[in-house]
């Protein structure tokens, strides 16, 4: 299993879906798990909830950065 490619497709999901992300802000491991349909040790899981609050951050800031280019 490939946790960058689990971590993209997971935030691709995420970001479609506003259930999901709500389910994802209020219990993270069990969305994660739902979302790639297999149980995962807790140390795995972990690091994939981490990654992808990594990855929605670094999108936030991107979309932000390139809106205030925008205006400038």
């Amino acid at each position: 299993m490939d946790i960058k490619e689990q971590i993209e497709g997971i935030v691709e999901k995420l970001q479609k879906d506003k259930a999901l992300q709500a389910q994802f802000k209020k219990d993270p491991v069990k969305a994660v798990e739902k979302l790639l349909g297999v149980d995962l040790p807790d140390d795995m899981v972990e690091k994939i909830v981490a990654g992808v609050k990594a990855k929605l951050s670094l999108d936030d800031v991107s979309g932000i950065v390139g809106n205030l280019k925008k205006f400038l």
